[in-house]
């Protein structure tokens, strides 16, 4: 008993210590204008196995707190939109799902093949590669304040494509690396994507009978409803081999009127906490030493997608008609990978596929998110948008472009013409 007291002792202290020291660190963030993502992961490796003060007591909590983290991320990012916005989204999205397949799959798969890694290998870099971090993007589109751009619906798309991609992908992988039958892997799949159409169904059609469950007036039980539900549909959707994120955003996409906003109220202190946790234990489940050896082709490849998914992400944005500026901020705001490239890595790993590929995903990873969060703010800089307009310091604007403050008024007029519903 008194060991387990001092157990309990010590996880409250390292505990509020770490959250004591991520609150000086997102001061410190917002202090210099830059967003607090890149601050939490490098206090986890400070605080993770091989970094300078290991913490020891608390690594269950950080990693339980983590996956309730990305599954309030994504239940808040489906709470802005509807599933009939979603679906008539991701029609106009569908080409540029596979631009973004191409071009951010085939070089992670080119690199494995160098290394000779072997084709499942390849397979599982493909992936890591691919995937943009949704729990990354949406807490940099609420704290950079573009929720509401008209091109945050492209970016959106583009990562429910890539969710609901992994319904078809993480099953094939999986059976593969444990060497399954075709039968076996063939039913694992069918499981998996007839969930995810199922319950993409049921938020279209029966959405507006879900949300009338829960008491949008009163707080407490408001709350308690919506995260218990979002909490069992992902696990749901996390135990038919579906990731537990896309079930979340699907329960946000099923919420709609009054009960969607106050909802979103409510849970917005909770996302807050639980997505620094996240972020955090990234970092403490990384041991700084085994990157060393393999961040250099970590960087090059790291360098080279992010130039490669910015490119995906203006195309995907110049279909949709969004300006210049609009494209870029997309396209920079999908650079950062993160929680599905470590999944992915980690199921190729446990196999015994590559034991090389965890260190190395997870400097990809770290690379990815750090320059991503950073390369994201890039257009909000007047110099920036002197950049890619073509002119100078004190000169006007050229090739009939609007200056900036003007782009924004229009962006900010069409948005609110297009205005999520819900």
């Amino acid at each position: 008993m008194p060991e387990q007291v001092h157990e309990t002792t010590v996880l409250l202290i390292e505990v509020g210590a770490l959250l004591l020291g991520l609150s000086l660190l997102g001061r410190l963030g917002t202090r210099f204008g830059i967003s607090p993502v890149p601050l939490y992961l490098l206090a986890g490796l400070a605080f993770g196995a091989g970094g300078a003060l290991p913490l020891n007591a608390s690594t269950e909590f950080f990693e339980a707190g983590s996956e309730i983290g990305v599954i309030l991320l994504l239940v808040m990012l489906g709470l802005e939109y509807s599933a009939t916005e979603l679906m008539a989204s991701l029609k106009k999205s569908k080409i540029a799902g596979i631009y973004d397949l191409i071009l951010n799959a085939i070089p992670g798969a080119a690199i494995a093949f160098v290394l000779g890694w072997g084709p499942i290998a390849a397979l599982a870099l493909a992936g890591i590669t691919w995937v943009t971090s949704s729990g990354v993007v949406a807490k940099l589109l609420r704290d950079l304040g573009r929720v509401g751009n008209r091109e945050t619906p492209v970016i959106l798309s583009i990562l429910v494509i890539e969710d609901l991609a992994m319904a078809f992908y993480l099953p094939i992988l999986s059976a593969l690396v444990i060497g399954a039958g075709l039968l076996q892997g063939a039913l694992t799949l069918v499981i998996a994507v007839t969930a995810v159409i199922v319950i993409l169904f049921a938020a279209m059609r029966w959405g507006r009978f879900l949300s009338r469950l829960f008491p949008a007036e009163h707080a407490e039980p408001l709350l308690l409803g919506v995260l218990g539900l979002t909490m069992l549909v992902a696990g749901l959707a996390d135990r038919v081999s579906v990731s537990a994120a896309v079930g979340a955003f699907l329960v946000g996409l099923a919420l709609s009127g009054p009960v969607a906003h106050n909802a979103a109220q409510l849970l917005t202190p909770l996302r807050d906490l639980f997505a620094a946790i996240f972020f955090v234990f990234f970092g403490l489940a990384t041991n700084p030493n085994d990157i060393w050896p393999v961040l250099l082709p970590a960087v090059l490849l790291a360098v080279g997608t992010i130039f490669t998914k910015t490119l995906s992400g203006y195309l995907a944005a110049k279909r949709a008609g969004i300006g210049k500026l609009g494209r870029w901020r997309t396209g920079l705001a999908l650079t950062p990978r993160g929680e599905f490239s470590i999944v992915i890595a980690g199921l190729a790993v446990s196999a015994g596929v590559e034991p090389g590929l965890a260190p190395f995903a997870t400097a990809y990873v770290l690379v990815t998110i750090i320059l991503g969060s950073i390369l994201t703010r890039f257009p909000d800089f007047e110099w920036f948008r002197r950049l890619i307009s073509g002119r100078k310091s004190g000169e006007g604007f050229e090739g009939g472009m609007a200056p900036d403050t003007t782009s924004i008024e229009v962006q900010s007029s069409q948005t609110a013409t297009n205005e999520p519903s819900k």
